[in-house]
This record gives C-alpha cells, structure tokens and sequence, in this order.
C-alpha cells in the first residue's frame, strides 16, 4: 500500500508542476519545517530583511513574466515586507506570499510569533488573503493561490500555514491539483476552442454539467439556451445542473436532462460516474453542501469547466478551467462539434415524475405537480422552499430563461422580495413565489410593498409547521433532537390581509389548486397559506 503523502510533499509537487521552485525568503522560527522539507530541485534565494526578497521576488517576476514564490514570517516579518508589496500590488506582479503561522491549536492563546488574524494584515495590497480552516486544505489553498496571482488582474496573494500543517497527511485528491490549470484568454481563441471541440468529440460519455451563468446569459440572449440544446443534442450529452442552482440553466423537459446533482462529494462522484469527460459549463466546480467523505473523482472522469468567474476557476479542487465568456463559448461549442446523429427524443418529451402522497396529508411535491399543471408563457418562479430545491427542477417544466429563482448563498429572506422586485421589473410576468414558513418570516414585510404597488405575485407558503430542512440535515447528521425546529401558530393568512393582500388557507391538494387557478387570474398579490406534511 502507498504511503500517505504529507501537506508539505503534496505542496512542493504542485509548485514543481507550476515551475515555481525558487524561493525567495527570510527564514524565521514559523517556516523552518516547510524550508527544512525543501529538495534540492528548489532554490532558496535568501535575503536578509523583508522588503528586500519582495523587491528581489518582483525583479524576478518583471524578468520572468511567472509568478514568484516569496517565504516570510508571521505578523512581524510579514509587516516588514509592506513596503515593498505597495509596489507588487500597483505593479499587478504575480506573486505568492506564503508566511508562517505559529502552530495551529496555539494561534487563538496569541502565543509568540502567532498571528490572530493573519489574513488581514496585508490587505488591502493583495488581491487574495487566506488562512485554511484546516491541514487538508493547505494544498489546495496554495494552487489557488498560484492562479489567483496569476488570472488578469494580476496581483500578490497571500497565505498564511500553521507550521504544524506541513507535517500532517495529505488528502488522496491532492494528486489532482498537480494537474490543474486555468486558462484566462480574454476571449475564447480559435485555438483554445478547437482544443474544447475535440475534447468534447473524443468523450465517449459525455456529461454537460450547466450553472446559472447560463440562465444569466440567456436573460439578455435567448439563443443561448438554443446552443446549450443543440450542444447537448449533438454531442449526445448526458445534462446535469450543477448542485445548488439558483436558476434554471436548461429546459427540464429535455430527454437529455437527467436532473439535478445532489450537493454532497460522493453524491455527485457517483452521479458522473462512468462519464470520461465532464464539461462544466456556466458553474463553479462543485458547490457542495451536505458533507459527503468522498474522494470527488471516479477514476477515469475528467473534468473541463468553462466560467466566467476568475474565482470559481482558482478555487476549484480538480479539473482544467477556461475562464471565457460562456454565452460565446456556448455558440462556438455547438456550432463546432460534431454531430453524432443520436436523438434521445423530441424536446419536452421527457417525463417529470409523479408527486409523493401521503395519507397524512397534502404534500410538497403536491403542490410543485399542481404548479407544473399550470405552467405558461407568462409565469415565472421564485423559490425559497429548502424541502423542496432538489425537487423543484426535476418537476415543473422549466424551459425558458429566466423562469427559476432560488437563493445563490442559501441565505434566508430571498424569496418574497425578490418576488416583489421581479414583478415590478417585468409587469407582464406572473412571479409565483413558494416560500417555506420558516424562510417567510425573514421577510415578511415585502407583503406590504406588494399590496401598496399591486404587483401580480401570486405567494405560497409552503407550511409545514418547522424548519423541515433542517430537520432532514438533522437525520442525516445523526444528530435528530434539535431544539427550536418546530413552528406552529402562525397565521399567514391574518398577516397578509392585514398588510392588504387577499389569502387562504389550503390542507388538500383540490383546495390548492382552486386557490392557485384564482390566483393566478387576480390582477393583484395573492397570499395562499398551503397546509403541508413532512413525510
């Protein structure tokens, strides 16, 4: 069995892969096992105070046109370096500043030489300041690092380590960061994209995994949902939307849609499991929620991600990311690929799956059939149903830009102002927004502006007397009696109508949809208060 690579080996193999094995530092007591551990391919530069190796990093990096590595100390040597790091940072130098930390269970006693807040103190003359919140994360952190200096803006980074990190067991996928790049082009070159053409025509099972930058994209430009269509059709893609959407980036009704990727590590391991390429489109890689132990790659899936997003693409712990506009590349992709001749039916032919019943009660999934049943040209949804956000693109029929909202950071308050803030941007919409009862009281208020500007919402909340998502977190953490998690004794319907805005209060799936088919011909806000059970 192979030994366990240590952080300090896995780190020194991803800056040899980088060609970053000069070093120019200071040595103090903090960063003596990480120079102890240096091979002899590396190059220590040594200069004898801390404005002077920045100064020499910066020549190095002006003469090289790469990013250089700079060693320094804590808080005091770190602070000698400022200076000259005002010249790095207006220079936009690429450059890497990795200063040590006291030994991590000492750091919050302010034991000597330690740094309560280590990554503050050159801010604001980097562009990227981090400690990791743990040793498995030093990797990782540092080949951010390495791109974040090196994507346009270029600039210093920096990052603070434990010195008692190096010496602890690396992660299996640290391998990976080996292999890692980011290419920032300005624009999607011909050559560039002939490389992502040909990667996509050699796949042998192709995955399209598509983010809300798509969407976002499509808003302005329709026919970028086309070419993501077309894409998927001709290169016979398997379309996943990446976990944790906070839009609906692909017509849910497609027979290539195969659903929406649970936010755990394993969870999507396995879900791409058996696809040689993954071509990530439009999405960070990944947005994980639920722990999931799990090295996150089957062996033999590849990942390509194309973002928008500088950040999202140095911060990713595995693949080749192209930061490029995705709109364009979308065009490129499917105008370039080849076709395979192999159609998995006509679109909007797939079948959504049929609601979960319970004799208890009407159901969550109840009420997302009736909302598919009623699905228009002029209704747009905005949701804030926690229980429900794995469920929601896999039963409406989503299949147009624009037509799903959710929160992108999972924070509370989301749904029923932007709700309001949607109807008034396009008052030929109907916005239909489910609302969970926990998340509505975050901001109930918006009721208020609703009713004085008669926007026409139709709002749902969705009842089930508790924080439901955290009760399902709860169950899966083993950890089931969570206190302040049930609710009860809220009348929304009193709220609404004394905020102005007519309401009803539904326990049947019949009585919902009388309520909602009315809604949705008021001229005005409506608020239905649907009575749900949790299983």
């Amino acid at each position: 069995m192979a030994r366990t690579k240590t952080v300090l080996e896995t780190t020194l193999d991803m800056f040899r892969a980088q060609g970053m094995t000069t070093i120019f530092g200071n040595p103090g007591s903090n960063e003596l096992p990480f120079l102890a551990g240096l091979d002899e391919d590396f190059d220590f530069v040594l200069g004898l105070h801390e404005q002077v190796v920045v100064g020499m990093a910066e020549g190095y990096a002006r003469a090289t046109g790469n990013p250089a590595l700079v060693n320094l100390h804590a808080a005091s040597g770190s602070g000698n370096a400022m200076g000259a790091l005002t010249n790095a940072h207006y220079g936009h130098i690429p450059m890497v500043v990795l200063a040590g930390q006291q030994v991590r269970r000492t750091v919050g006693q302010e034991a000597m030489l330690a740094n309560m807040d280590a990554s503050i103190l050159p801010a604001p003359l980097v562009k990227y300041s981090h400690e990791p919140l743990a040793a498995a994360d030093v990797t990782r952190t540092l080949t951010q690092a390495v791109f974040e200096t090196s994507t346009p803006p270029c600039g210093p980074v920096y990052v603070s380590v434990p010195l008692d990190d190096w010496a602890e067991p690396a992660l299996d996928d640290d391998a990976l960061l080996t292999a890692r790049s980011v290419t920032t082009p300005g624009g999607l070159t011909d050559d560039l994209a002939q490389q992502l053409v040909d990667i996509i025509d050699g796949a042998q099972r192709l995955a399209l995994v598509v983010g809300p930058q798509v969407d976002a994209a499509a808003i302005k430009d329709p026919t970028v949902f086309d070419a993501v269509v077309s894409l998927a059709e001709k290169a016979d893609a398997s379309v996943y939307i990446a976990p944790s959407p906070s839009r609906g980036p692909f017509p849910t009704t497609h027979p290539n849609f195969q659903g929406v990727l649970v936010p755990g590590i394993k969870s999507v391991r396995d879900r791409l499991d058996g696809h040689d390429v993954v071509l990530a489109l439009g999405a960070a890689v990944f947005r994980y929620h639920r722990w999931e132990p799990s090295n996150y790659l089957a062996d033999g899936t590849h990942v390509v991600q194309v973002t928008q997003d500088p950040r999202e693409a140095t911060r990713a712990p595995f693949g080749r990311s192209v930061v490029a506009d995705v709109a364009g590349t979308a065009k490129i992709l499917a105008e370039g690929v080849k076709d395979r001749g192999r159609r998995r039916g006509e679109t909007g032919s797939r079948e959504l799956p049929v609601a979960k019943t319970s004799p208890k009660g009407m159901t969550g999934t109840e009420i997302l059939e009736v909302l598919n049943t009623h699905v228009n040209d002029t209704v747009a949804y905005v949701n804030e149903t926690t229980t429900l956000d794995l469920d929601y693109l896999e039963r409406i029929a989503i299949d147009r830009p624009g037509m799903y909202n959710f929160p992108a950071s999972g924070g509370l308050g989301f749904g029923l102002p932007v709700a309001v803030g949607m109807s008034l941007g396009d008052p030929t919409k109907t916005i239909v927004a489910t609302v969970g009862d926990g998340s509505a009281n975050y901001a109930i208020t918006a009721l208020y502006t609703a009713a004085q500007r008669q926007t026409r919402t139709v709002f749902v909340i969705v009842n089930n007397s508790s924080y439901g998502a955290l009760a399902g977190f709860a169950q899966r953490m083993g950890v089931p009696n969570v206190p302040g998690l049930q609710l009860g004794g809220i009348n929304f319907v009193s709220i609404a109508e004394g905020y102005g805005i007519p309401a009803r209060r539904t326990t049947t799936c019949e009585e919902f949809e009388a309520a909602y088919q009315e809604a949705l011909l008021s001229a005005g806000p409506v608020l239905i208060d649907a009575q749900v059970v949790t299983d």
